[in-house]
């Protein structure tokens, strides 16, 4: 038998209840059992309790689009960038993400997948890298917003395979506009690899998004930011997003990217399952305003919680956290807290195909736990059952 830990006197969010005052038996990295009282628990066999005195436990954040945080950029191409947003992001709640990329040349992104790759082959301080996000190359340029548009290009099945191969399989996101040259057969190409197909940074018309749809396509990157807009005569991307429950939208929560009466809209529109929370954050995050940071080689300058491109003042990433994040939404929205956490949790995680271990309190998955106060204040955040950070160290007893 491995070592047992018992998370407590827990407010505990499951699938399909709440639990007032329940416990949480983890072993081994997994969740092994969730009981609706401390009763049943043999105390003989267990290394640790952890009294979370009617605080909320809750799954572990699953970011699927982030590029950076803490100083640290993914593009960097340095397996130490990867490992030092892990952590950082930990202790913002987030428990497994998908490190995402810009639109570069070649070499570049292959030296960030390559990173990437020894991330997940070593292992992490913080939360667990998933895979990846392939944001660009093959998009549009006139919605490239923050992404370098000297780098791209028309959608190569070679060169996707080229990254497939680098990545031993560990794509498992990537954002293209389909309205590009042999954008609909690349799509079709994707999607028989097993990797989610995401819109984004497109000006597809009503009529494109349908074939992309069709063509395998179920995931909008980033509503209403870097894509046609929705207008009467022609829906567009954005139209599309809303029109269609094919498709899942990511959007971030900031107040700045999308504005928050248009977030509630959203929540009202969609099916609940179709929509997931993104950070979008770039190395900024968690960092000083000032004006000596860049996104993808485009200098940018952050200010009062916002992140802009220096030449044409349009935002560039977030500096957004997963924890604000979930703040915004509950704020933005008026929804209880067992609403708003699917969009962070389960459902970017089957929208990735990690449902099966991650985004939820279920028992065999595995033990990405979070602990909030009941002013939604992260005060602790477990990784397969073990603590990356915690303010709950007087709570644990032997």
């Amino acid at each position: 038998m491995g070592k047992r830990t018992v998370f407590t006197k827990a407010k505990i969010y499951t699938p399909d209840r709440v639990i007032a005052s329940g416990s949480v038996v983890v072993e081994n990295g997994r969740i092994e059992a969730i009981l609706e009282s401390r009763d049943a628990i043999d105390n003989d066999n267990i290394d640790s309790f952890i009294n979370l005195n009617g605080r909320h436990l809750v799954p572990g954040f699953v970011d699927v689009h982030v590029h950076g945080g803490g100083g640290y950029d993914v593009m960097s191409g340095h397996v130490e960038d990867i490992d030092g947003m892990c952590l950082f992001h930990a202790k913002h709640g987030t428990t497994s993400f998908l490190p995402t990329t810009l639109t570069a040349d070649h070499l570049s992104i292959e030296r960030v997948i390559g990173s990437i790759v020894k991330a997940i082959e070593n292992g992490t301080s913080g939360a667990e890298v998933l895979g990846l996000h392939l944001e660009g190359p093959f998009i549009n340029e006139k919605r490239s917003g923050a992404q370098n548009p000297l780098y791209i290009r028309e959608p190569s099945i070679h060169e996707l395979d080229r990254y497939c191969e680098l990545s031993k399989g560990n794509i498992r996101l990537i954002t293209l506009a389909p309205e590009q040259p042999g954008a609909i057969e690349f799509i079709r190409h994707t999607y028989q690899k097993g990797v989610t197909i995401s819109i984004g940074h497109s000006n597809a018309t009503y009529q494109m998004m349908k074939q992309a749809i069709g063509a395998g396509a179920t995931h909008i990157t980033h509503l209403f930011n870097g894509m046609r807009p929705l207008h009467h005569r022609e829906p567009g991307v954005a139209g599309a997003a809303l029109m269609h429950d094919e498709l899942t939208v990511e959007l971030i929560c900031d107040g700045f990217h999308i504005h928050s009466d248009l977030i509630n809209y959203v929540f009202r529109t969609k099916p609940l399952e179709n929509i997931i929370l993104i950070t979008d954050a770039i190395s900024a995050a968690g960092q000083p305003d000032g004006n000596t940071y860049e996104l993808g080689g485009l200098p940018c300058y952050m200010k009062d919680g916002q992140v802009r491109l220096k030449e044409s003042n349009d935002l560039a990433g977030s500096c957004l956290t997963m924890i604000e994040a979930l703040r915004n939404a509950l704020d933005f929205t008026g929804r209880p807290l067992h609403e708003i956490l699917p969009t962070l949790t389960i459902n970017p995680a089957r929208q990735i195909g990690v449902s099966d271990r991650k985004g939820s309190i279920e028992i065999g998955k595995d033990a990405d736990l979070i602990v909030l106060d009941d002013n939604f204040e992260l005060q602790a955040t477990y990784v397969k059952g073990k603590e990356v950070f915690s303010n709950l160290h007087w709570c644990q007893t032997p």
